[in-house]
């Protein structure tokens, strides 16, 4: 009976502490999900209103509903798929970790071209996922993602 005491101690002790900025990460891909889903439904509930528009326009009714719907379906969508990320970042999950990597990743390219183009406000952006990307390869970190065993990131 100590043993199984034992145990559930030692495995209670072996749980992962979340990082301060996986927190922070976290909070902040659930903000970005909330303005994904606002700015989702504001298409979605135009579009019906984009079908009386006149045929003065170039582009037909039908075609700007369904734009608009789509537009709208997407973002949300992304809205959602933000909520699962960052329960994913919240519980330490790998596939939150990588998924985060590669949009940071993307972020970063985007940043860049962005500037290239003339966009200079696109620089906080691109800060923004250069920081994401430098705290998610910091060992402790991938300690708690799982991306690295414990004796490696004590030796780092």
């Amino acid at each position: 009976m100590l043993y199984i005491w034992q145990y559930a101690d030692t495995n209670m002790q072996k749980q992962k502490q979340r990082p301060l900025g996986v927190t922070i990460i976290s909070i902040l891909t659930i903000l970005g999900g909330i303005g994904l889903l606002a700015t989702g439904f504001t298409p979605l509930v135009a579009a019906p209103f984009l079908s009386d528009i006149g045929t003065n326009s170039d582009v037909s009714p039908a075609v700007l509903v369904a734009l608009s719907s789509g537009i709208g379906i997407a973002l949300i969508a992304l809205g959602l798929a933000y909520f699962v990320m960052a329960y994913g970042l919240w519980k330490g999950k790998g596939w939150a970790w990588s998924i985060t990597v590669v949009l940071s990743f993307i972020g970063i390219a985007l940043g860049v071209v962005s500037i290239a183009t003339g966009n200079v406000g696109a620089i906080f952006h691109t800060i923004i996922n250069a920081v994401v990307l430098y705290y998610l390869y910091r060992p402790h970190v991938k300690m708690f993602f799982g991306r690295t065993t414990e004796q490696a990131a004590m030796t780092t």
